[in-house]
């Protein structure tokens, strides 16, 4: 495959789960309340319709913990690495730049209704729609672990799908999304599931420049670290593992 087709098919696809996914939850913050099953959807469909867009001139990761778990495996060269993960990050921040320039109006409207000033700790309340945050329940170690056993889910099912030809391979996008879902119906509840590196941290600083600055990140300190970034990219690492010993068998 061409390297910049590869690259431009990483950035347009993480734009465009992004845009579906994130547009999701901003629906239900902004317009009217989605339950999470039909949130869980939507963003099945967005992975699948982003995978089947890019696929053909682009591996379409989409993602920095399943460009991982491929580089361990040796199915993308390591010299890649940094430039895949730009890709997908900035067209997660393309994405969610677009999103915010297309609600604006409306999110401040919203905001005004419950009284809600951007910046403030209390306005995480709107920045939902980009970065993810954790209950007030579920403590800092939990957390860790919901994120990474859920990436862990995620690549592993990945991995295998994409192993050999099963003679499925037209479905594995919509499987691969499918199961994008389901974990988010398992995961949200704690964490809101990011699963995904660049689709937290991309939209993230995208809320912290548009406005909400500090509270566009988790209360406790450096957890969009450990909890959105460091732990789906050891839940990655953890598959990799996995399906290596399948291997060997």
């Amino acid at each position: 495959m061409n390297y910049w087709k590869e690259l431009a098919g990483e950035f347009i696809g993480t734009a465009l789960l992004v845009f579906i996914g994130c547009g999701s939850v901003a629906i239900t913050v902004v317009y009217y309340p989605l339950v999470l099953w039909q949130i869980a959807l939507i963003w099945s469909f967005g992975v699948a319709t982003a995978i089947y867009a890019t696929n053909t001139y682009s591996f379409s990761h989409l993602n920095p913990a399943v460009t991982l778990a491929f580089s361990l495996a040796k199915k993308c060269e390591w010299k890649k690495l940094p430039a895949y993960f730009l890709a997908q990050l900035l067209g997660a921040v393309v994405a969610s730049t677009l999103l915010l320039l297309l609600i604006h109006k409306d999110l401040a409207v919203y905001e005004s209704a419950i009284q809600v000033v951007r910046g403030e700790a209390s306005s995480f309340q709107s920045a939902v729609m980009f970065g993810e945050f954790f209950s007030d329940e579920v403590s800092h170690i939990a957390a860790c672990f919901a994120e990474g056993i859920g990436t862990f889910m995620l690549v592993l099912i990945i991995l295998f799908l994409t192993a050999r030809d099963y003679g499925i391979n037209r479905y594995i996008p919509l499987l691969i999304g499918l199961t994008v879902g389901g974990i988010i119906l398992v995961i949200a509840p704690y964490t809101q599931a990011g699963l995904n590196p660049a689709r937290d941290f991309g939209p993230r600083m995208v809320a912290y420049l548009g406005g909400w600055g500090k509270a566009a990140f988790p209360a406790e300190n450096w957890s969009f670290l450990t909890v959105y970034i460091l732990a789906p990219l050891a839940g990655s690492v953890a598959a990799y593992f996995v399906k290596s010993i399948f291997d060997k068998r």
